[in-house]
């Protein structure tokens, strides 16, 4: 991935928060088909609307009053899309314009470049009559029809239903064979009998799997996607543990945006299996089935499975890739809701590199997190698990150790802390930079976690530089550089840690819950009880030398005691944090390596 990632617009758009059937209204998508663009298929059944208009004929200034209503009081439906068209011809564009009556619950929309042409709903709420008023076009065609698709929810629509015929004055009879057009017949799905298998992956199949190596036939919490070029064809196989939805889409670059799309949804206990377009950090637009064919599906123990055949070109179909070039492939899941998708809970996961769909049957990589987002954790764990803590154990317990050794000409300990400190100054600063690199900005999805950042960036900066000009150890006001250097440390490490649980949760990370929580919890645990080993030192220490007070011993500091015993004591318990802060930090950065 380059630095330069100026198509911020184009994340994930397959991905958004809950979607209820454009329930805002805006679905010029469907001037054309009228069909709504939810995946299901159009209902055949009477419909819970129908069309009435208050005159039959047009006279050369007229307004028509066009209601639709429902038939039964006790229902509603949610939406609605109102068109007038030719009956000689229902698939021509749309005729007139209408004006509101209810600017509540209706809109006007521009349809075929006809302003105020069509009217739909502005919510999703329940509705039981919509009233508008149609104005005819000149010049006027001999016959209009009118022409509605009506909502009830989400996966339960109807298409193109038809209203009354209103005709001029003095026109000729409606043909009969004026073309009539129908809600278009959908391909049929079919149950699979068996679940799928990785046994051909790499021979016969590519295989992109999650975790790796995993076979969706005896692992029910594999993600799974195979595909197999057959002739002209390729053939699909979709596997993971959700009742929501599974997806995947190919894309030209590692963002979402104008991408080609597959979704399948699980809706009644049954799969539906649509191909649909991203345009960015919208709703994923769904297409009509007929791209696809072939299409089977199984749904059992929490596993939804789904497979589909689709020609290598489509030239028809704009929005739908052609099979035999390279695309990253995104893998992803999530909850849905009658047939209505929901916000992924984790990061897709997606390809190393772009995949050739046409070549050569391969096991595919690919990881949930960008490697970006990944350095930035593993950076910030390194400097806020390891250097940080052991330089202030080393600063604030182990100076009388090493009372005279010099390093460079400082005391040794002095050294060490300063060059802990450094190194964990320098890898915030770095790992600060990486999500900006990632982003192309600031991320307005992080929550809390990327404010959390800057305050610890602003304190490990100021840190050193007030260190610059700290007072000599015998000045008057050394107590008071003191006291700031140890709370301005202290608040970074408790911010540091705060930070930490933020972001192993965020979806650019997500490390694996709960044991990244326990993990962290167990570090702090090792941390106390190490300070608190420590602290427990220091006090018999100093219980002990205030008993040899009748020895004229000079005692002003416990830590400039000379006490070999206690010294090797502090040098073993140093060495054990340091094994144990060392093996939480290797397993919080294997953690991330899997994801």
């Amino acid at each position: 991935m380059g630095l330069h990632i100026p198509r911020l617009l184009a994340v994930f758009g397959i991905f958004v928060e809950p979607i209820v059937g454009y329930r805002n209204g805006l679905v010029t998508v469907a001037c054309d088909s009228m069909i709504a663009k939810h995946g299901a298929v159009p209902q055949k059944s009477p419909s819970p609307a129908i069309i009435t208009v208050d005159k039959n004929v047009i006279n050369a200034s007229d307004q028509i009053k066009v209601t639709l209503s429902v038939r039964q009081s006790g229902t509603s439906f949610q939406g609605f899309f109102i068109q007038a068209r030719d009956a000689a011809d229902l698939n021509a564009g749309p005729l007139g314009t209408f004006t509101l009556i209810d600017d509540q619950n209706s809109q006007l929309l521009t349809c075929g470049g006809v302003k105020d042409s069509a009217v739909s709903h502005t919510s999703s709420s329940g509705k039981h009559t919509i009233e508008v008023l149609w104005n005819p076009p000149l010049p006027k065609p001999d016959h209009i029809q009118f022409l509605a698709t009506v909502v009830q929810k989400f996966n339960t629509y109807w298409v193109k239903l038809r209203g009354p015929i209103v005709s001029q004055v003095n026109a000729p009879p409606l043909s009969q064979q004026a073309a009539t057009e129908s809600p278009p017949v959908l391909p049929i799905t079919t149950q699979l009998a068996k679940p799928f298998n990785a046994t051909d992956c790499g021979d016969k199949k590519s295989c992109l799997r999650n975790p790796t190596g995993c076979d969706p036939e005896l692992d029910r919490l594999c993600f799974f996607l195979s595909f197999t070029v057959q002739g002209s064809s390729v053939l699909f196989e979709l596997s993971g543990p959700s009742n929501g939805y599974i997806s995947f889409a190919l894309s030209d670059d590692k963002w979402m945006g104008d991408d080609d799309v597959y979704l399948c949804v699980v809706n009644d206990q049954s799969v539906q299996i649509n191909p649909a377009h991203s345009t960015g950090r919208s709703h994923p637009i769904l297409n009509s089935q007929v791209s696809i064919y072939d299409m089977a599906w199984r749904l059992e123990d929490g596993v939804t499975q789904c497979s589909f055949r689709r020609n290598i070109r489509l030239p028809k179909y704009s929005e739908r890739f052609d099979l035999d070039r390279r695309y990253y492939i995104f893998l992803a899941e999530g909850k849905a809701e009658n047939g209505r998708i929901h916000k992924h809970h984790r990061q897709p996961l997606i390809t190393q590199g772009k995949v050739h769909l046409h070549g050569s049957p391969k096991e595919l990589q690919g990881s949930r997190s960008p490697r970006y987002i990944k350095a930035h954790g593993s950076l910030m764990f390194i400097a806020w698990v390891t250097t940080a803590n052991i330089g202030v154990i080393v600063a604030r317990f182990f100076k009388s150790l090493w009372p005279s050794t010099t390093l460079f000409g400082k005391k040794i300990w002095f050294q060490v802390h300063r060059i802990l400190m450094m190194t964990t100054v320098l890898f915030t600063c770095l790992g600060f930079i990486l999500p900006f690199l990632y982003r192309g900005g600031w991320s307005h999805y992080a929550g809390a976690h990327p404010y959390f950042g800057c305050m610890i960036l602003t304190l490990v900066i100021l840190q050193p530089l007030v260190a610059i000009f700290r007072p000599n150890p015998s000045a008057l006001r050394r107590y008071l550089f003191n006291w700031f250097h140890w709370a301005t440390g202290t608040f970074a490490r408790i911010i540091a840690v705060g930070s930490i649980f933020l972001g192993m949760d965020l979806p650019a990370l997500d490390l694996r819950n709960p044991w990244d929580t326990l993990v962290m919890v167990g570090f702090i645990v090792w941390h106390v009880a190490t300070e608190l080993i420590l602290e427990a030192h220091n006090y018999i220490i100093t219980c002990k030398a205030q008993k040899r007070e009748e020895d004229k011993m000079e005692i002003m500091d416990s830590s400039e005691l000379i006490d070999p015993q206690g010294h090797r004591l502090k040098m073993m318990v140093l060495t054990i944090y340091i094994c144990g802060n060392l093996t939480f930090l290797i397993i919080l950065l294997v953690g991330i390596s899997l994801i």
